[in-house]
């Protein structure tokens, strides 16, 4: 056995890991290490990847003052004392977390309390942060005694690179995570998110545990594995692995009955028990193929996130209510006070769970309706105007119901002046309710290939086409943002912005999601669709129809009044 071997239960560890020979890393290069990481090179082998964890910690870029081994030895006996250390309790901080035991021996398993003890007193800041039990008793597994793993868990925390997220450490940062990692399911995982919605009350609930499945749940083999890459590429591999599991949960349960009362307990033992249906490189194969936004628009969504809890005094976890996620739908759209001529209750809760997580804290508010206002555009842009984002439903004649949600305040629309142009974000979707539900999400987020088809010139393409055909969409250069961000939530240039809505005195178009679009003239009586046969799907209603009643809704902020 290696010098890294004192606190591992080899009876509970593959042994393979112990056994196989790699020779020593010599690279540097980012790229390469990408590489080998995701290959498992140093999986391969105990020591080495002990040698390898020690290496990319200590290349952390840490605060003047952090503490080191030193510290720990000169602490760990006035912290400790003579109290049994596999009963110490842990700190506040870690939120009742589960404290792994992976493949470690009894005295391993008692140093893990011990050290997360010695870093709640060498970090005061801390107030939230329930990944830490998970990663120290990881890397326990790889340290030559309990003070190196103490000082490698303080790397990770002190870590001052503003690029470089490593571990939250805050209620406001894990919960605008969470609401991240809602949106990012609302993207990649349709069906999943579909699931989620139809057999859990607070879908947000069942997300706030993705950190857990990561951390908690996730066997040895598996969370090495993961903390391999995320040691080399940072946090948004966390969000990778995490959706790649939900798909995986999906797709193996999809069809069968829940073997709980709570879906939340159904993914947790799915997670635990995921060696019976997916190996390790499976999963992180799949995790590799999603195509993810980048590491700077995610940075910007959970940025927008933790605004949106900041402006709703969301900054500490209460202990006595239920944390403030995302409002249960039933919360949300309240059937007492919820009433539409296009829509049951019951249909707008689907919809609120297809919104962006920010504005999910809201509640629905009538902004205008034909039926009240009038069949007028101008009455349309007066009460629509102010408001971002919008709903927008509509019911034909023929009982059709559809809609769109609309991230861009429409006074957008006078920028171009007199002439018709196109403005709104990538969060923009379309939608039919009746006779089916269906969402068609941004054509360039669903289907990212199509960003780079050739087509003709931007002023060479008309509005109607530039709105539906993936190909006006020039390629983005790799430092510029997608359009998937709203410009005006980041301060952001103008040119992020997508081509998605557009409004003038004559007519109103919309489009974009799945090669869908839709338009409605100056009267408000009369619209139209067009589908792009390039994607497998249902056109959102009649080519040309005739409208029974719109609507369009607001978001009432229901803790700001």
């Amino acid at each position: 056995m290696d010098e890294y071997s004192r606190f591992v239960d080899w009876d509970r560890m593959d042994v393979a890991v112990h056994s196989q020979d790699a020779k020593e890393l010599m690279s540097t290069e980012f790229q390469e290490l990408k590489q080998l990481a995701r290959q498992g090179y140093w999986a391969k082998n105990h020591s080495l990847r002990a040698k390898v964890y020690h290496r990319l910690i200590s290349n952390i870029p840490c605060r003047t003052v952090t503490p080191d081994a030193n510290v720990y030895r000169d602490i760990v006996v006035k912290i400790v004392g003579k109290r049994n250390s596999s009963s110490l309790p842990l700190p506040e901080f870690v939120d009742n977390s589960l404290v792994p035991t992976y493949c470690l021996n009894a005295e391993g398993i008692g140093a893990v309390r011990k050290i997360i003890l010695c870093i709640a007193n060498q970090f005061p800041d801390i107030s939230f942060c329930p990944a830490l039990p998970s990663v120290t008793a990881l890397l326990l597994h790889y340290s030559k005694d309990e003070a190196e793993c103490f000082e490698q868990v303080c790397r990770i925390l002190a870590c001052n690179d503003p690029s470089k997220r490593l571990i939250d450490q805050s209620f406001l940062a894990f919960e605008s995570s969470c609401m991240t990692f809602g949106d990012l399911v609302n993207k990649y995982c349709q069906a999943a998110h579909k699931l989620m919605v139809a057999v859990s009350e607070d879908v947000l609930e069942v997300y706030s545990d993705w950190q857990r499945w990561l951390f908690g749940e996730l066997p040895m083999a598996y969370v090495a594995r993961v903390f391999d890459v995320f040691l080399v590429e940072g946090y948004k591999v966390l969000y990778r692995v995490a959706l790649a599991l939900l798909k995986f949960f999906h797709k193996v349960r999809a069809g069968q009955p829940m073997e709980s009362d709570s879906i939340q307990q159904d993914i947790r033992a799915f997670v635990r028990d995921i060696a019976k249906s997916v190996p390790p490189e499976r999963l992180l194969e799949k995790a590799f193929a999603i195509r993810l936004f980048s590491r700077k628009e995610i940075q910007l969504l959970q940025m927008a996130n933790e605004k949106a809890l900041k402006q709703k005094g969301i900054t500490v976890k209460q202990k006595s209510v239920a944390s403030p996620r995302r409002q249960n739908v039933h919360l949300a759209v309240h059937a007492e006070n919820f009433k539409s001529e296009i829509v049951s209750v019951k249909e707008m809760r689907d919809i609120w769970s297809w919104i962006p997580e920010r504005f999910a804290l809201c509640q629905p508010l009538l902004l205008f309706t034909t039926s009240e206002h009038g069949c007028s555009l101008s009455r349309f842009y007066s009460h629509s105007e102010g408001h971002e984002p919008t709903l927008l439903l509509i019911r034909t004649t023929a009982k059709e119901v559809c809609g769109a949600y609309l991230s861009t305040d429409w006074s957008e629309r006078r920028r171009g002046g007199n002439k018709l142009s196109f403005f709104g974000t990538g969060e923009c979707f379309v939608f039919r309710l009746q006779p089916e539900v269906e969402r068609y999400v941004w054509v360039i987020i669903k289907h990212p290939e199509l960003a780079t088809a050739g087509s003709k010139p931007e002023d060479q393409a008309s509005p109607a086409s530039s709105a539906l055909s993936s190909g006006s969409v020039p390629p983005e250069p790799s430092d510029r943002l997608s359009p998937f961000l709203a410009a005006r939530h980041f301060n952001l240039p103008s040119k992020t912005a997508s081509m998605f809505m557009a409004g003038s005195s004559e007519c109103i178009i919309i489009g974009g999601g799945d090669g869908q679009a839709l338009y409605l003239d100056a009267d408000l009586n009369h619209g139209r669709t067009s589908h792009c046969n390039t994607f497998n799907n249902q056109p959102l209603c009649s080519e040309s129809f005739q409208i029974s009643v719109l609507e369009v809704w607001g978001f009432r902020d229901t803790m700001n009044g």
